[in-house]
C-alpha cells in the first residue's frame, strides 16, 4: 500500500505514547512497514530542541521563541524523517504534530492561530497528516497522570505540566475544535477508558481510515 502519515494528539497524560507504540505493533503485525516517531524530536536536532523546550521553568522561553523552536524541530522532522518514509511506502505514526502547536502555542499561550498556520505553510510546506487521532480526556485527570509519570521516572520534561489547569483546558478545547473543523482527517478517541480499550479504539480508527 501507499505510505501514510498519522499523528496522535491530546492533552498531557492522555496516553499518546502508549497508543503510538500499540499502533506501530498492531500495524506491523499486519505486515505493514511502520515507523514510530515524536515531536518535538524525531531527528538529532529535534531531540536537542526537545530537551530545551520541555525541561526547566515555564518562563525559560518567550512564546514567540517557543513557536519558532517547535517549528524548527518540525522542519527537520518532516524533511528528514516523515516525507522520505511516506515516499518509501511506510506508515509514519507521530506522537504529536502541528495540531499540538495550534493547541499549546495557539490556544494555550494565546498566539494567533492564523500566524501559526501561515508559519506552518511557509516553513513546513503545509504538510498535514492523513489522519490525526485526538485522545480526549478530562485535562485534570491527564495532568495528574502525566505529573506522576514524570516524577516516578525522574524525567525532566515537565515544563508544560507545571502550568495551571485552565491552560490545559484551553488545549483540550482546541484539539476538539480542530477535529470539528476537519472531520475528514480527524478521529476523536475517548481516552478515559482502560489503556487496552483506548489502544484498540485507536487501532480500529486507523484501520478504517487506511482501509486495511
Amino acid at each position: 500500500m501507499a505510505g501514510a502519515f498519522i499523528a496522535v494528539e491530546g492533552v498531557d497524560g492522555s496516553g499518546k505514547s502508549g497508543v503510538v507504540r500499540a499502533l506501530v505493533a498492531g500495524l506491523q503485525a499486519r505486515g505493514l512497514d511502520v515507523l514510530g516517531t515524536r515531536e518535538p524530536g524525531g531527528t538529532p536536532q529535534g531531540e536537542a530542541l526537545r530537551g530545551l523546550l520541555l525541561a526547566g521553568a515555564d518562563e525559560a522561553w518567550e512564546p514567540r521563541a517557543e513557536l519558532l523552536l517547535m517549528t524548527a524541530a518540525r522542519v527537520q522532522h518532516i524533511a528528514r524523517v516523515v516525507l522520505p518514509a511516506v515516499a518509501a511506502g511506510r506508515i509514519v505514526v507521530s506522537d504529536r504534530y502541528a495540531g499540538s502547536t495550534l493547541a499549546y502555542q495557539g490556544a494555550g499561550r494565546g498566539m494567533d492561530a492564523g500566524l501559526i498556520r501561515d508559519l506552518h505553510a511557509a516553513m513546513v510546506d503545509d504538510v498535514w497528516p492523513d489522519l490525526t487521532l485526538v485522545l480526549d480526556i478530562d485535562p485534570a485527570v491527564g495532568l495528574a497522570r502525566s505529573r506522576k509519570r514524570l516524577a516516578d521516572g525522574g524525567i525532566d520534561e515537565g515544563r508544560f505540566e507545571s502550568l495551571a489547569l485552565p491552560f490545559h483546558q484551553r488545549i483540550r478545547a482546541s484539539f476538539l475544535a480542530q477535529a470539528v473543523a476537519a472531520p475528514e482527517r480527524h478521529a476523536v478517541i475517548d481516552a478515559s477508558g482502560t489503556p487496552e480499550a483506548v489502544r484498540a479504539a485507536a487501532l480500529a480508527a486507523v484501520e478504517a481510515a487506511l482501509k486495511i
